[in-house]
């Protein structure tokens, strides 16, 4: 479905006036609530750049402010302790206690346990696949729940404590299940599954709810222009901030993710039971920072009916005929649901079920714009990592010399740590300073075209492990074959290093969209939308998790090459809409429920304006 062009100014501004808010006593002053937090800096109107300014003037982010770094150490924290967790999930499910080791799932010692692979639970691959997706869906299919509630009911802050506090649990019951005596008794399996899914649906309020906590605490919420000591005149612009924002927070989730290393490392050496526990410890971080910033937030407060208004809207566009437009969208699908119609029209507007505003339609719109991206995510995210347990596989039939064969994995997150800093304080600015920014459309066709490279690379490299190994084309079937390739688990960096510079493309102009493009009061749930891509990509795993085994695995990388390189030329064509900018899309005012008036009827407001209590 092909939306339809958002204008080049982005959405209409609020008619809603700092006048508005000091005489009108139902609606609530944001600066108010914000000067108390120190968390917003506030703007006058004539700062704001007209649109050709806006059009030609180099866009500069806003400083980040301590309140922002600590909400990134708390994403590190639970990233290190996710990721260090199911980083060792599937050799701990798929392979089978390694004969001399030492009964926790360590190799055994010396030349013996040299290219042996760590293990528990002996299920192979397909049963590893079917477990590990099956956690990764659940992580990213419940934070649409957890962004509900924080939409609608709790706020951002008491879903992330609350799934904070179901964490703790998870990670218990973890280290429980690697104990030695639990795995030789056979009753690991049942813990082990309790946790990871309890585990997930902790993720499920945190994910959707952190990174938005973290861009509402942005200081600029409208372009405003400033000079520079060179006396040039640039405009600080809430997007630009966005993004910044989002490649540090980006960066944060990766130096957490290489914790990895220590479970990899721990599992292979000492046994799963520590593998677990370290992430764990790490996870504590979370609730002792949560402590020290909640009063330092600014914290936009819940609306009750937000997310049915939005399905409202949606059936209010459908109504009288209205589907015959929706493929195609565009003005005469979504006014249908604008209430300045609605009024011009029937001459009555039926304020008990019209309880939106012209604005929320719109916003309601550059949403599902954003949402066609999301869809076609899914195919990244499985080219960087292959289909379930694909990559694993084969990591799994190549020559160790005594590294674990998942610690390949790490290099993701290295170098996302490495480039990150020169994508965002080099490579952007620069094409910024020339004059030629490189626009969400663009930075995602870079990101899938890297993701097209490494599937051929892939391809590639699983036919020559089957052609060196002795088992031939079963050369990752544990029970068939217990020699490897010639072919050094090194060999595999480039799977892990140039999906990982994607990433920075792709997750992250993903997560922009997402925030930048929702409605004011519907952050959680469109951010959540956004993550869900990795569910789907989950999803597919599960379905394929038959066939991910030998001597099939060539033909997985080869269908990822030539689905990534069709989205890479899908972005910037049929796309391109969507690289016109916003630039307004966290009006506080919105966030406490203010909505437009409109002509002839008093300022209205939302059913639920309160303020968010803990």
């Amino acid at each position: 479905m092909e939306s339809a062009a958002i204008p080049p100014t982005g959405l209409p501004a609020s008619t809603v006036t700092p006048k508005d808010l000091k005489t009108d006593h139902t609606v609530i002053d944001p600066e108010a609530v914000t000067s108390a937090t120190g968390a917003l800096d506030y703007v006058n109107e004539a700062d704001e750049p007209t649109d050709e300014e806006f059009a030609t003037l180099r866009k500069v982010p806003a400083k980040m402010k301590w309140v922002s770094v600590a909400l990134c150490l708390v994403e590190l924290a639970e990233r290190a302790s996710y990721l260090g967790c199911s980083g060792v999930v599937k050799n701990f499910v798929n392979r089978p206690l390694p004969k001399g080791g030492n009964g926790a799932g360590a190799v055994a010692p010396g030349a013996d346990g040299e290219n042996q692979t760590a293990g528990a639970l002996g299920k192979g691959t397909v049963t590893a696949s079917a477990v590990y997706n099956a956690f990764i869906f659940l992580a990213y299919v419940l934070p649409i729940a957890g962004g509900i509630i924080a939409d609608t009911k709790w706020g951002r802050f008491k879903a992330i404590a609350f799934g904070t506090g179901v964490g703790i649990i998870a990670h218990v019951l973890l280290v429980i299940s690697a104990i030695p005596s639990v795995i030789s008794g056979g009753h690991a399996i049942g813990p082990f599954l309790l946790s990871l899914y309890i585990l997930s649906f902790a993720s499920g309020f945190i994910k959707p709810c952190l990174a938005t906590l973290m861009c509402d605490q942005i200081p600029v919420k409208r372009p405003t222009l400033k000079t520079l000591p060179s006396g040039e005149r640039v405009i600080v612009d809430p997007q630009t901030t966005v993004q910044r924002y989002l490649l540090i927070f980006y960066f944060c989730i990766n130096v957490g993710g290489f914790f990895a290393i220590a479970s990899s490392y721990s599992a292979r050496f000492v046994g799963y039971w520590l593998a677990y526990l370290l992430p764990g410890i790490v996870y504590m971080i979370m609730p002792a920072v949560l402590f020290l910033v909640y009063k330092r937030l600014y914290h936009a407060p819940p609306q009750g009916s937000v997310t049915l208004e939005a399905f409202r809207v949606l059936g209010q566009c459908l109504k009288n005929g209205g589907w015959k437009y929706m493929i195609r969208g565009g003005d005469r699908f979504w006014n249908k649901a604008k209430p300045s119609v609605i009024l011009a029209e029937t001459g009555a507007l039926n304020k008990a079920k019209i309880t939106w505003d012209d604005l929320f339609v719109d916003e309601m719109r550059q949403s599902l714009a954003a949402c066609v991206v999301f869809l076609l995510t899914p195919i990244f995210i499985m080219a960087d990592g292959g289909i379930g347990a694909q990559e694993n596989a084969l990591s799994a039939s190549v020559t160790l010399n005594n590294a674990p064969n998942d610690v390949i994995d790490n290099l993701n997150p290295l170098t996302i740590i490495f480039f990150t800093p020169i994508i965002t304080y080099g490579f952007y600015p620069l094409f910024e300073k020339i004059g030629f920014p490189l626009k969400p459309m663009t930075r995602l066709s870079i990101g899938f075209m890297l993701g097209c490279l490494n599937m051929i690379y892939g391809a590639v490299l699983q036919w020559k492990v089957y052609k060196t190994s002795p088992c031939g084309y079963y050369a990752s079937t544990a029970d068939v074959c217990e020699e490897v390739s010639s072919i050094s688990i090194w060999a595999l960096a480039p799977l892990q290093v140039l999906p990982a510079i994607g990433e920075i493309f792709v997750m992250v102009t993903g997560y922009e969209l997402a925030y930048t493009r929702a409605p004011a009061r519907m952050k959680g749930l469109v951010y959540a939308l956004c993550l869900g891509a990795s569910a789907i990509s989950s999803a597919i795993g599960l379905a394929c998790s038959n066939a991910i085994q030998d001597p099939y695995l060539i033909w997985p990388y080869v269908a990822l090459a030539v689905a990534c390189f069709i989205c890479a030329i899908i972005f910037p064509t049929w796309l391109r809409h969507l690289n016109e900018p916003t630039r307004v899309f966290a009006d506080p005012a919105r966030q406490a429920g203010v909505l437009q008036s409109i002509e002839g009827e008093k300022p209205l407001t939302s059913n639920n304006a309160s303020s968010e209590k803990i």
